[in-house]
C-alpha cells in the first residue's frame, strides 16, 4: 500500500528535524567540552552566575559571599559550587539545537535563542539560590531536590520555551500587528 505524499513529507520533515537536532547537539556539546571553551567561556560564565546569585541574596542576607563558582555563607559557612550541568549551559544547548533544527526565519530563531537563554538562566538562578538555602538547612533534602526535582524543572523550562516558540511561529499572519481605528 503506497504511503500518501503528505504523510511521506511529514516523515521526511520529522527525520530532517531529528537529524539536524542531533548534529547540532553533538557539535555544541563537543565544542563546550573543549578546554579553551571551558576556560574562557564556561568557567567565567559559571562564576558570573555565582556572583549574580550572591547579588540577589545580599539585600536580604549580608553574610553571603561568592568567589569563582562558589556561593557561601560567610567564611567557613555552608557553600555550594556551581559545577558542569548546574550552570544551565547544557539545557541551553538542547534549546538551541531544537530551535535551529526547526525550519523558521533566522531572525525568529535568534530571538527564540536569546529569550530562551534568559528564561533558562532566570530559572537556573532561582535553582541555585533555592539549593543554596536547602543545602544549608538539610543536606538530604538538598540532594534529592538537586538530583531529581531541579533537573526536571530546568528541562521542562526548555520544553515550555520551545513550545511557546512553536506557537509563536504558528500564529496567524497579521496577529503581531495592532489594528488602529
Amino acid at each position: 500500500m503506497p504511503v500518501p505524499l503528505e504523510a511521506a513529507m511529514e516523515h521526511a520533515a520529522l527525520a530532517r528535524f531529528a537529524l539536524i537536532f542531533l548534529l547540532v547537539l553533538f557539535f555544541l556539546f563537543t565544542l563546550e567540552m573543549q578546554v579553551p571553551v571551558q576556560q574562557n567561556v564556561i568557567e567565567p560564565f559559571t562564576g558570573a552566575l555565582a556572583a549574580i546569585s550572591a547579588g540577589i541574596i545580599l539585600p536580604f542576607d549580608s553574610s553571603v559571599i561568592s568567589y569563582g563558582k562558589v556561593l557561601q555563607f560567610g567564611p567557613g559557612g555552608f557553600a555550594v559550587s556551581i559545577e558542569a550541568g548546574c550552570n544551565g549551559v547544557e539545557a541551553t544547548i538542547v534549546l538551541i539545537a531544537a530551535v535551529v533544527a526547526f525550519p523558521a526565519p533566522w531572525r525568529d530563531r535568534a530571538v527564540a535563542i536569546v529569550l530562551g537563554f534568559l528564561a533558562i538562566q532566570a530559572m537556573n538562578i532561582l535553582r541555585i539560590i533555592s539549593l543554596f538555602y536547602l543545602g544549608n538547612w538539610n543536606l538530604d533534602f538538598f540532594s534529592w531536590v538537586h538530583l531529581y526535582v531541579w533537573p526536571a524543572l530546568i528541562m521542562l523550562d526548555v520544553l515550555i520555551v520551545f513550545i511557546l516558540y512553536l506557537r509563536y511561529l504558528s500564529r496567524p499572519a497579521g496577529t503581531a500587528q495592532h489594528e488602529t481605528n
